[in-house]
């Protein structure tokens, strides 16, 4: 007869399971079908037990861990992938281009506005003041063009840097959810419920006498 095999836990996830297990515990006394927790058996025994068992209680959340581990590996498998890249003179040449131009425009564009300004200004009616001024504005034309273009490559660039599975973390947290909630109302919670009924109500107590 063919059975599933149930995923074996993973040493990264044991802690997740004594978490799962622990916080079944902790809320016990609020749960009606864990109501012997502490009267019939402890929660240091409670626990002790689960550990002992975590093979059989986690199969009981077989298919939900084992969707969880996939999603896991393939988020570590992307991020672990190497990307393309154009050859590194293409995006040196753009980031210089992107930095300078501005920077070269603006300067220009003071100097002649500058100069322009002067050479107006001692000389109204002269040709050149007149072309200074119109350089002048036509560089700071350049500078604003150039740093509109400056942030427009800034948002692109972090748009494509941007990790292309975005919602592989909020994958990973459903499945990683799904798990823990399958473990716990499928396998801690069933497995200490048996523990506590299969308990008496007093373990200390000793049977009493068969009657003659």
């Amino acid at each position: 007869m063919h059975m599933n095999v149930a995923p074996h836990l993973l040493t990264e996830d044991r802690a997740e399971y004594e978490r799962v297990l622990d916080d079944a515990l902790r809320t016990a006394p609020e749960r009606p079908e864990l109501a012997g927790a502490g009267t019939r058996l402890t929660t240091g025994q409670l626990r002790a037990m689960a550990l002992n068992a975590t093979a059989l209680i986690t199969a009981a959340a077989a298919s939900e861990y084992e969707h969880f581990t996939k999603v896991r590996e393939a988020g570590r498998a992307a991020s672990n992938r190497p990307r393309s890249h154009a050859p590194d003179e293409s995006p040196g040449a753009v980031a210089v281009l992107t930095v300078l131009v501005p920077v070269l425009a603006g300067t220009a564009a003071a100097i002649f506005l500058l100069v322009g300004a002067v050479v107006h200004w001692l000389a109204p009616g002269a040709a050149l003041g007149t072309t200074l001024l119109t350089a002048g504005l036509v560089f700071g034309a350049l500078a604003a063009a150039g740093l509109l273009c400056a942030g427009a490559g800034l948002v692109l660039t972090a748009l494509r840097n941007s990790p292309a599975e975005t919602g592989a973390p909020d994958e990973l947290a459903l499945a990683r959810a799904a798990w823990r909630h399958a473990l716990l109302e499928r396998g801690v919670i069933p497995f200490l419920q048996a523990a506590l009924t299969a308990t008496p109500t007093d373990p200390d107590r000793d049977p009493a006498p068969p009657s003659a």
